[in-house]
């Protein structure tokens, strides 16, 4: 009887990157912002106000979706996995200034940009857009509750929250063209996992 050696099991085509919660958390976050921004532009261009009226219907829609934007994240706390990736994009280490040192010289080459599970430019962003919804949403409680504080108080509160506003839309847009320059990103995102070849080009230091 003769022995046949086994051989091994080729590596899974696929990692996975995202729980449900976390896909769940990152949806619905991503939605609010959406209506937050929607209705910002309708407010302040001239043009989108007359085209859709009812000012103070999109005002109270506004408000309540800047209100609910913690609420996903919040939410997301009871995932473990969704706890563990906010530890890794709390985290910096040496490869994540090898990472921006690239960027900044507009380096494009995987092997010049090394990263865990998410890069430098992905923990910044993430650092950057959570501290501005938090200003966003105390700036405009002050707004809305104006007998809360003084005219001084809600006049700077007033021209913080307008021009955040606008570099929220700018940083965002910059943000959905990444992601649509990167389909594998995005498939991560839509069904929770990635090729591992991607992976490993991108996110070589990530040990899934």
């Amino acid at each position: 009887m003769s022995l046949r050696a086994e051989t091994p099991a080729p590596p899974s085509a696929s990692v996975r990157r995202f729980s449900r919660a976390e896909r769940w958390v990152h949806r619905a976050t991503a939605a609010l912002m959406g209506v937050c921004v929607v209705t910002a532009a309708c407010l302040y261009i001239p043009q989108l106000a007359v085209l859709v009226g009812r000012r103070a219907l999109v005002v109270r829609v506004h408000e309540l979706a800047g209100l609910a934007l913690p609420v996903p994240v919040l939410l997301g706390l009871a995932s473990r996995a969704f706890r563990a990736d906010l530890r890794f994009l709390n985290r910096f280490g040496p490869h994540d200034r090898v990472w921006l040192r690239a960027a900044l010289h507009r380096d494009k080459r995987p092997a010049s940009r090394p990263a865990g599970k998410f890069n430098a430019g992905q923990k910044i962003y993430a650092a950057w857009i959570a501290g501005a919804a938090l200003v966003m949403l105390g700036t405009g409680l002050m707004m809305w509750f104006t007998h809360l504080t003084p005219l001084m108080w809600r006049t700077s509160a007033t021209f913080v929250h307008d021009w955040l506003a606008l570099t929220i839309g700018v940083v965002l847009a910059g943000h959905i063209g990444m992601a649509l320059g990167d389909p594998e990103a995005r498939r991560g995102l839509r069904t929770g996992s990635v090729s591992r070849q991607w992976a490993e080009r991108h996110h070589r230091l990530w040990r899934p």
